[in-house]
């Protein structure tokens, strides 16, 4: 339970300490040098004496140390033993000196068995202590100009060894903190601080590429300005203050470049169509970024680039621009370059005005623009057909034609080009006046107008006026019908052209027109002859020729007269007429006066067909009778007559005798009863079919017809039709057989005989036998 410790070590000496042990009364230390023969050390401490202190020592030594508790008899009742090293010996400061304002460096001798140092820097009662590994060591985180206090002590794993004696040092004054700045392209000024301590500045300047001799100046001030340096160039700057001694202190380096020159050679190049000016100039040295002000008057507009040109936008018309061009690095400006002057476009003119001094003449005029040297005026016609003027006055004169719509600019120019487009300003002349106009239809009361459309007309006005009365048409069309107006009458016709934008043209021609005649009105209608009608009216005109005209299916008929009468001849049969009358004259011809109805007599058919249907019916059949409603037919012979009445334009007339010759007679009757007899060419009846027909069997494919004929001067034939084929058989005349031979057995055939006519046509309707 008795143990030792150590709480300090020397290089002579160590410091123990143990807790009392019960019942001793003095303690007893011995100390002995593991490596060095015979050197022994022994110590003793009274019971009350809990801590001692071996000195006289050897320095970097390891010694074994037991420490006994004893008691009052002399006899050890515990005991305790450790190993501890001394610390090295002691250094000597060669020298201590500083070169920093923050540092003090220390030299000394190497002290053996010293694993490191331990520096002190004192100040009065505060220190600064650094660890070191060897000779020269440096203190740092000191004042500037201050005296301190070093001392040195050698360190080891035992411990550190006592200070060494004291040497004095002082850091050196601390560094000017510079202010720099290029007041202009060719100087640099440099400003500081005063420096504690400080008797004297030195400061020197040099370009940074090394080019050129370094300028140094020395001074008690705390400013300076170099001049004549390079613009745009970068220069390094340093700068150290010295004390009473003349020992110099921290310097400082500052990196400075001057500001740029001027750029030269500015050119101005302006784009009239955006109001944009392009300006340029060579770069100058060391310039990072320029800026290009335009100014006029209070306005002032800026572009900043850091290539050789710029472009300045928004620029106004018909103004003067001064343009002037700063250099600018990171040191400060250049001067402005000299003010190049830049004019702009003229503005577009206004106080435009159009007027129509007199038809046919525009004249166009404005106000006076600034930097506007001369005028342009474009008048473009809606025909797309432009004409334009150049002048350097504020008026223009242009031809102008009736009926346009006009569009004028007016620009305004100098050097520097055209003025922007301002208004467009539209004049519509007034519309031109219709001068083909003529009248197309004429009739007793109304009068047809037309003409070619006129340029610049949107709506006509048609004003007729005559002895007694006054009629107008407004109408958006080239044509215009004046009604209501007296017949067989002189007017005089005006058209006038109008138009929203310039109103009426009042300056058009008139024309006389005159309406056409009266109507006649028919008195009376007489039949002179079969085919010769008089026609008498009433005349109601001074000068016209009257037409007498009679309208039908059938035509038209005339008769023409300039009295009150005219005769129709040679009016077709079985026609119905209208007839009318008009009048006609230069003006024109008069309305048709009310119609007299006439009818001529039905017309015989020109065809008549007849066909005998059986031996004692025969169809008639004709063709139409113009004008004929219903017809009656007669068949007449001295065995008897047939007749027929009928709507139709056939007839089928029974009890007819074959073989006998008939007249026959015709009458085609109209509506209201006027009837045509007609005659036509005699009709024969066929002749008599066979009677008695039978028939034989020659052989398988043979047979022979026999029949009774009712003429003996009548050829027959004989027919026979089968399903395996036709087979026909004419007799010699005078014979009343025929031999059928060679055809096909085992069928059924219809056999007919014929009599043939004078035509060779075989009559269809002789009775039929059935042949197997």
């Amino acid at each position: 339970g008795f143990s030792m410790s150590i709480y300090d070590v020397t290089s002579r000496s160590i410091y123990l300490r143990w807790p009392k042990f019960s019942g001793a009364s003095s303690y007893r230390v011995t100390a002995t040098a593991v490596n060095a023969v015979g050197h022994s050390l022994l110590a003793r401490f009274s019971d009350v004496t809990l801590k001692g202190t071996l000195t006289s020592l050897i320095p970097n030594t390891i010694y074994a140390i037991q420490a006994e508790a004893i008691d009052k008899n002399g006899i050890t009742l515990a005991e305790t033993q450790i190993m501890q090293s001394t610390a090295p010996d002691i250094p000597v400061i060669d020298q201590a000196y500083s070169k920093l304002s923050n540092s003090i460096t220390v030299e000394w001798r190497a002290v053996p068995g010293a694993t490191s140092y331990l520096l002190t820097a004192q100040d009065g009662d505060s220190f600064i202590e650094t660890v070191v590994t060897n000779s020269p060591g440096t203190v740092t985180g000191l004042k500037p100009a201050t005296l301190y206090r070093i001392t040195i002590r050698s360190v080891n794993s035992g411990g550190k060894s006592q200070p060494s004696p004291f040497r004095k040092a002082k850091t050196v004054l601390a560094a000017p903190i510079l202010s720099v700045s290029s007041p202009s392209c060719e100087s640099i000024a440099v400003s500081w601080k005063a420096v504690y301590m400080a008797a004297g500045f030195s400061v020197s300047l040099m370009r940074s590429d090394g080019l050129g001799r370094m300028l140094k100046e020395n001074t008690t001030n705390t400013s300076l300005i170099f001049t004549n340096l390079d613009p745009g160039t970068l220069y390094t700057i340093k700068a150290y203050a010295w004390n009473v001694n003349g020992i110099p202190g921290d310097d400082f380096a500052y990196n400075q470049r001057t500001s740029p020159n001027a750029p030269a050679d500015v050119q101005v190049a302006f784009n009239s169509g955006t109001l944009r000016a392009i300006v340029s100039w060579m770069p100058t040295e060391g310039a990072l970024t320029y800026s290009v002000t335009a100014s006029s008057g209070l306005l002032k507009l800026k572009c900043n680039t850091s290539s050789a040109s710029c472009m300045v936008p928004s620029l106004q018309c018909g103004s003067e621009y001064y343009i002037s061009v700063t250099a600018y690095n990171d040191a400060g400006s250049s001067k402005p370059t000299d003010a190049v002057s830049l004019k702009t476009i003229p503005c577009a003119p206004v106080n435009i005005s159009i007027e129509e001094d007199e038809p046919g003449h525009l004249l166009v005029s404005w106000s006076s623009i600034n930097f506007g040297h001369y005028y342009v005026v474009f008048v473009k016609s809606d025909d797309g057909l432009e004409v334009h003027c150049n002048t350097s006055h504020t008026q223009c004169h242009f031809q102008s034609d009736c009926g346009f719509t006009y569009f004028i600019s007016v620009f305004a120019y100098n050097k520097a080009g055209q003025s922007p487009l301002g208004d467009v300003f539209n004049y519509t002349t007034a519309p031109c006046c219709p001068s083909d106009f003529r009248a197309v239809f004429v009739s007793s009361d109304t009068v047809q107008v037309t003409w070619g459309p006129v340029r610049g007309a949107e709506m006509y006005q048609t004003r007729a006026v005559g002895w007694s009365s006054m009629a107008l048409c407004n109408d958006t069309a080239t044509a215009c019908t004046l009604s209501a107006l007296q017949c067989d009458t002189h007017y005089n016709i005006t058209v006038y052209s109008f138009s929203e934008a310039r109103g009426s043209n009042t300056s058009c021609a008139s024309k006389y027109v005159a309406t056409a005649p009266c109507s006649p009105e028919i008195k009376n209608i007489s039949k002179e002859a079969l085919s010769v009608i008089s026609v008498h009216w009433q005349s109601n005109n001074e000068e016209a020729t009257y037409i007498v005209t009679a309208r039908g299916e059938a035509g038209l008929w005339h008769c023409t007269s300039s009295g009150n009468s005219c005769t129709l001849i040679n009016l077709p049969c079985g026609s119905a007429f209208s007839v009318s009358a008009i009048a006609r004259s230069p003006a024109g011809q008069s309305l048709p006066s009310y119609s007299v109805p006439l009818e001529t007599a039905p017309c015989c058919p020109n065809d008549l067909i007849l066909t005998q249907v059986t031996q004692s019916v025969t169809n008639i059949s004709w063709s139409v009778g113009t004008g004929a409603q219903t017809y009656e037919t007669a068949l007449e012979s001295p065995k008897g007559q047939a007749k027929c009445h009928t709507l139709q334009n056939y007839c089928l007339l029974g009890c007819i005798t074959c073989s006998t010759n008939y007249t026959v007679s015709l009458k085609a009757i109209s509506e209201t009863g006027l009837t045509s007899s007609c005659t036509y060419q005699g009709y024969s009846s066929s002749a008599c079919c066979p009677s008695g027909v039978k028939l034989y069997r020659l052989g398988n494919n043979d047979i022979r017809v026999y029949w009774r004929a009712s003429d003996e001067t009548i050829n027959y034939n004989t027919d026979l039709h089968g399903s395996k084929g036709n087979f026909t058989c004419t007799p010699s005349s005078g014979l009343s057989h025929c031999d059928i031979t060679e055809i096909p057995c085992g069928d059924v055939y219809t056999v007919v005989v014929s009599p043939v006519t004078d035509k060779g046509l075989k009559l269809t309707f002789c009775p039929k036998k059935i042949y197997s």
